[in-house]
């Protein structure tokens, strides 16, 4: 854990709960998509970034997204989610997520998703501002 922890400076924990679970008894493949939701949006206000969207209008939409399942996780258990980021450009980035099971004490899950800033008062793409640019180097892998 201690490994994650070191590579992951921002994590969000995430309690599995007994419906999230299939027929199969394990987390529904779809959910995962939530967790890294949940990680994504919690990454967003430490960085500011929703901040940003409410005091500009500019801000990000998710372009395409990916899960690569590794281990099956089972209620009850909780998941800390680390997230990265890479392939900084002017509009966009690469936000990268690690599922670790706490009680198993494995990497479950890998995903990622592309993020595209978006103007939402002009309908168009827009520029990372420096301030986020920053924030997001920061975490760059």
């Amino acid at each position: 854990m201690e490994d994650f922890i070191a590579s992951h400076p921002i994590r969000t924990d995430i309690n599995v709960v007994w419906g999230e679970m299939d027929a199969l008894q394990h987390v529904n493949n779809v959910v995962y998509f939530r967790y890294f939701e949940t990680a994504r949006i919690d990454f967003f206000n430490q960085i500011n970034l929703l901040g940003e969207l409410q005091k500009t209008g500019v801000g990000p939409v998710v372009s395409e997204t990916n899960a690569r399942y590794k281990r099956p996780v089972t209620f009850p258990d909780t998941l800390t989610i680390g997230v990265s980021i890479s392939d900084i450009k002017s509009d966009r980035f690469t936000m990268h997520y690690t599922a670790y099971s706490q009680q198993q004490q494995a990497i479950t899950t890998l995903g990622w998703a592309n993020i595209v800033m978006f103007n939402f008062k002009t309908g168009k793409k827009a520029e990372l501002n420096d301030t986020l640019l920053a924030a997001l180097k920061s975490h760059q892998k």
